[in-house]
C-alpha cells in the first residue's frame, strides 16, 4: 500500500523568495560596488586617468639645438653642424638585434665596421633610447627603409645633426671633438643639473675647446607635443617650444698660421704655442700628429681607434697641454736673469770656460771640446755656454732657481682654456721631498743643482709653458693668462662677450736687466746658434736654441745621434720673439728625436715669423741642415 507525498506549497514559495531576494541583494551590492567603482574613476580619479589618456596619446619629444660653430679669428669655419638621416635601432624593443641587424642588411648596406661600431655602443650608451646602426643614408635607403618600415619594430629613421670639422687633423688637439655621452658624461650632466636639457641629445664635447666650452656651445632643448597613434608614431604635432643654438665661439688662431706651422713640421712629432704677448691669445695651438675628430663623430669604428691608440707615435696625447720635456738651453735666459736680479752676475763679470766644470769629484762637460774661452753674460746666451750655466746654478743654488724661475709659469699649470692641462716640473728642496719616499732619496745633492742649470736634471714643462714665458719676458714681465676663444658670439641676438686679456701678475724685475737679456737673445738669432735659421730676416727677433736629452748619457760617454735608436735621440727646441723693439708674437717650438734646436727647432720658428709679420708661406716643411758647429 503507498503513500502519496504532498508538497508543502508554502514552504517552497518562501524558499523561492529568499533565493530571489537574496540574488536580488547580491545584484544590487554589486551594481553598487560598480556604481561606486565608476564615481571614483570618473569623478575622484578623474584627474589622473585624463592624464594617463593623455599620455598614451601624446608624446613630449625633446627637439635638439644646434651646437654652436667654432670660427678663428678671420671668420674661417672650424667646427660646424650638417643634417642627415641615420637607421637607428631601439634596444629594448627589439627582441633580436642581430637578427634584426642581419635583415636590415639586406635592403640597407650594413658594413661590419657599422656592427662593430653598434656593438660598442650597447656596451658604452647604456640606457640609450636609439642606437644609430648606418649614419648618413642617401635618399635611396631612406625610401627602401620607408617601404619595409613594417617589418621592423623597434627601428627607425631619424634626422639628425652631425658635428664635422672640415679641415680634419688641422688645429684638431685646439678643437677636440663630440663623442657620444657615456656614463662619466652623464654624472657631470647630473651634477651640473642639466639632465632636462640634454633630454635627446647623444652627443657632447669631450677634449679640446668642444669639452671646455661645452655649456656655451650645446643650446637650450626644446620640445614637440606630438599626438601618436597606436603604434608610438607621430600623427601630427600639436605644440612646439623651438630650441635655442648654441653660441658660437671665435677664436684668437690663425687658421693659416696654424697651417704653416703644420706644413713645417711635416711628418715630424712635436708641439708649438704661439702667443700674442700683449694679450695671452693663442695664434697657433700645434701638437704634431694630429688626428682627425671626424672619426669620433658617429662613435669611432675599432679598427681606428686601435691605431689611434696603438700608433707609437701617440697621435691623440696632446704634446703642447699635456707633454713634459726637459727644457735645455731655453732655460738660460731666465738663468741668466735670475743672476742679474740676485747681484749673482753683472752682464760684464765673465768666466773662462775650459770646456768642462768639475764638481764633487764629477765632470759636467760644454758641448764645445775645449770651451769657449772667456765668456761674459751676453756670449753665454748667444754661443749657449754650458759652463757658464754650471758655474752659476751652483752659485745661486737650487733654492734661488726655483724662487725666480717660479715666477715665469715653470711647474704651473697656466690656466688656459682647455681641460687637462700638464703641470710639469719646477725642482725644488720641497719638491723632492714630497716626491720621494725615502729619506736618502729625499735629500738635495750640491750636484743635482748644476744639471738644473742647463735646462736638465728634474726639469720638465709643457710646450705651453715655455711659450707662456717667453711671452712674459718679451712683455718686460708682465703675464697674461693664455686663452683660444676671443669672444662668445649668441647666435640669436648677435651679443658678443669678450674674453678680455687677463693680466695674472707683473714680475718684479728692473728693466735694464731685461733688456739685458733681450738683447742676448737677439744676438742668438744674429750671431749664435740661430743665425742659420734666421739668415737675412727682415726683422730682428730674439730667440734661444735648446737641446734636451732624452736618455741620460754615462760619465765619460760622448753622446753620438747615429749610434742612438730614432726615439732615443735628443728633442730639439726654440723660443723666440718678435719683433725685438715691440714683440707681436712669442712662441715655442719643440720637436721630438730631432736632434740639434738650431737645426731642427728654429728653422720652424722662423717660417711662423716669416708668416706673421710679411705674410710669407713655406713651401715645404723645413729641413734640419747639417750643423756640425751649431750648439744648444
Amino acid at each position: 500500500m503507498k503513500f502519496t507525498e504532498f508538497r508543502n506549497t508554502e514552504r517552497d514559495l518562501y524558499l523561492f523568495q529568499v533565493r530571489i531576494g537574496i540574488a536580488g541583494a547580491a545584484v544590487m551590492v554589486a551594481f553598487a560596488m560598480l556604481f561606486a567603482r565608476f564615481i571614483y574613476l570618473q569623478v575622484i580619479q578623474h584627474d589622473y586617468y585624463h592624464t594617463k589618456a593623455e599620455d598614451n596619446r601624446i608624446s613630449i619629444v625633446p627637439i635638439t639645438p644646434n651646437r654652436g660653430n667654432i670660427v678663428d679669428r678671420n671668420g674661417v669655419v672650424l667646427a660646424r653642424n650638417y643634417s642627415a638621416y641615420t637607421l637607428e635601432i631601439a634596444p629594448g624593443k627589439v627582441t633580436d638585434i642581430e637578427k634584426t641587424i642581419n635583415e636590415l642588411s639586406t635592403i640597407i648596406d650594413v658594413r661590419p665596421s657599422d656592427r662593430s661600431r653598434f656593438k660598442r655602443l650597447l656596451i658604452e650608451a647604456k640606457g640609450a633610447e636609439t642606437l644609430p646602426i648606418r649614419a648618413r643614408l642617401s635618399d635611396e635607403e631612406v625610401a627602401r627603409f620607408a617601404a619595409n618600415r613594417y617589418r621592423f619594430p623597434g627601428v627607425d629613421i631619424r634626422a639628425r645633426l652631425f658635428r664635422q670639422y672640415p679641415f680634419g687633423e688641422l688645429a684638431s688637439h685646439a678643437m677636440g671633438y663630440i663623442g657620444r655621452i657615456n656614463d662619466r658624461d652623464l654624472t657631470w650632466i647630473e651634477e651640473q643639473d642639466l639632465e632636462s636639457n640634454y633630454k635627446g641629445t647623444d652627443h657632447i664635447g669631450k677634449t679640446g675647446l668642444e669639452q671646455k666650452y661645452e655649456r656655451e656651445l650645446h643650446g637650450t632643448t626644446g620640445y614637440e607635443q606630438v599626438e601618436v597613434d597606436a603604434a608610438g608614431r607621430g600623427v601630427r604635432t600639436l605644440s612646439r617650444t623651438a630650441p635655442t643654438s648654441g653660441n658660437n665661439l671665435v677664436l684668437t688662431l690663425d687658421l693659416t698660421l696654424q697651417e704653416v706651422v703644420e706644413t713645417a713640421f711635416g711628418n715630424r712629432r712635436g708641439a708649438l704655442v704661439a702667443i700674442e704677448p700683449s694679450t695671452g691669445g693663442v695664434l697657433a695651438f700645434v701638437s704634431k700628429p694630429g688626428f682627425d675628430p671626424n672619426l669620433f663623430v658617429d662613435g669611432i669604428d675599432p679598427v681606428s681607434w686601435d691605431e689611434l691608440n696603438t700608433s707609437l707615435d701617440r697621435p691623440l696625447n696632446n704634446r703642447a697641454l699635456t707633454g713634459v720635456y726637459p727644457p735645455g738651453s731655453t732655460f738660460k735666459p731666465y738663468m741668466a736673469l735670475a743672476a742679474l736680479e740676485t747681484g749673482k752676475r753683472t752682464p760684464s763679470q765673465a768666466i773662462f770656460d775650459p770646456g768642462h766644470f768639475d764638481f764633487g769629484g764629477r765632470r759636467f762637460r760644454d758641448d764645445k771640446v775645449g770651451g769657449h774661452g772667456m765668456v761674459d753674460m751676453y756670449k753665454s746666451i748667444v754661443v749657449s755656454c754650458d759652463t757658464y750655466y754650471y758655474t752659476l746654478a751652483n752659485d745661486l743654488g737650487i733654492e734661488n732657481i726655483s724662487r725666480f724661475i717660479g715666477q715665469f709659469g715653470f711647474g704651473a699649470r697656466t690656466g688656459i682654456d682647455m681641460e687637462g692641462e700638464g703641470i710639469g716640473v719646477l725642482p725644488s728642496i720641497e719638491w723632492k721631498t714630497r716626491r720621494f719616499r725615502r729619506p736618502d732619496q729625499q735629500k738635495w745633492y750640491a750636484g743635482e743643482t748644476i744639471s738644473v742649470g742647463i735646462g736638465q736634471g728634474y726639469n720638465a714643462y709643457t710646450p705651453l709653458q715655455l711659450a707662456v714665458a717667453m711671452a712674459t719676458l718679451a712683455n718686460n714681465g708682465v703675464m697674461f693668462k693664455p686663452h683660444l676663444v676671443k669672444y662668445i658670439e649668441n647666435v640669436n641676438t648677435g651679443e658678443r662677450r669678450f674674453v678680455e686679456p687677463q693680466p695674472l701678475k707683473t714680475i718684479p724685475m728692473k728693466q735694464e736687466n731685461i733688456d739685458v737679456i733681450k738683447r742676448a737673445l737677439a744676438g742668438v738669432n744674429i750671431e749664435g746658434t740661430g743665425a742659420r735659421a734666421f739668415a737675412k730676416a727682415e726683422y730682428t727677433s730674439g730667440g734661444k736654441t735648446g737641446t734636451s736629452q732624452v736618455i741620460a748619457i754615462k760619465a765619460g760617454e760622448k753622446y753620438s745621434e747615429s749610434r742612438t735608436a730614432e726615439r732615443h735621440r735628443d728633442h730639439a727646441l726654440f723660443i723666440a720673439f718678435a719683433p725685438l723693439e715691440a714683440p707681436k708674437i712669442a712662441l715655442a717650438v719643440l720637436v721630438e728625436n730631432a736632434g740639434f734646436g738650431a737645426t731642427a727647432a728654429a728653422p720652424i720658428a722662423r717660417m711662423v715669423l716669416d708668416y706673421y709679420l710679411l705674410g710669407k708661406k713655406p713651401v715645404k716643411p723645413a729641413t734640419a741642415d747639417e750643423a756640425a758647429s751649431d750648439g744648444g
